[in-house]
């Protein structure tokens, strides 16, 4: 359920940044993405705030090292020459330099890729760097990219991404990998070339409901079309319709609000 915070001053909406339709993250705040594809919800944004943003993306990669990102990847989303990566040594360094990042405003974007969660604490204080850092200019925005399904606390939005790409056609699988028939339709031989799919949850927002999307991507394109969900049956075989669906085991469930206290 959305999160709305008691305060005596009048609510303003932030600038947003638009990743496609439905799906924006404010500016001077930090966010959260989780999922086994949330680099490339990373991306997503860094391609979209380099259309209003001149600045670079600045990239912390865990202290403990991982696996670096592939120039020839990033170029379908953003220009690779954008991107500067600062390696910390240690879990607090990273926070460190994002907060330092942020506050200057000199970053459209912020990423930092962190083993766990982070506490409240260093949250708040990236919240405020954000904020300061469009003092003389657009407010960086931050993303935390978390395992599993995140958790960070006092986070502004938390989302989840997942692929769902249709299988591969028989023509497109290696030797040594059995073939599977394709389902029917649509997505036959000519969908798996020509797009990608993946599932896309919001799963935390302080005004926004949780919701969902199917997000695909035709193949030699940067365009990017979200389709909202709807429930699957079980019968019914994936990408065997032209609408999208999202699977019932695909994405986390939303945590339910918390009960009200009984009166005594």
């Amino acid at each position: 359920m959305p999160t709305h915070l008691l305060t005596r001053r009048r609510h303003r909406s932030r600038p947003a940044l638009s990743v496609m339709e439905e799906v924006a993250l404010e500016h001077g705040r930090v966010h959260e993405a989780c999922g086994p594809a949330r680099g490339s919800f990373a991306l997503w944004l860094a391609a979209a705030a380099q259309d209003i943003a001149p600045g670079p993306v600045l990239w912390l990669p865990p202290p403990q090292g991982g696996k670096q990102l592939n120039p020839d990847g990033i170029a379908e989303f953003a220009s690779p020459a954008r991107f500067l990566f600062v390696q910390a040594a240690r879990a607090e360094d990273q926070l460190w330099a994002m907060e330092e990042a942020l506050r200057s405003g000199a970053a459209a974007l912020v990423v930092a890729e962190l083993a766990e969660p982070p506490a409240i604490t260093p949250v708040r204080r990236l919240h405020l760097a954000a904020e300061a850092g469009g003092r003389f200019g657009p407010a960086p925005l931050g993303l935390l990219l978390t395992p599993g399904t995140g958790g960070a606390q006092g986070i502004e939005s938390r989302w989840h991404l997942a692929p769902a790409h249709p299988p591969l056609p028989h023509d497109l699988l290696p030797p040594d990998v059995p073939a599977h028939s394709p389902p029917p339709g649509p997505a036959g031989d000519g969908a798996a070339k020509t797009r990608k799919c993946w599932t896309l949850q919001r799963l935390r927002a302080r005004t926004l409901p949780p919701r969902g999307w199917q997000i695909t991507q035709a193949a030699g394109s940067c365009l990017l079309r979200s389709a909202s969900c709807r429930p699957a049956t079980r019968t019914a075989a994936p990408y065997a319709q032209d609408e999208p669906q999202c699977l019932d085991d695909a994405l986390p469930r939303p945590q339910a609000g918390l009960a009200a206290p009984v009166p005594p």
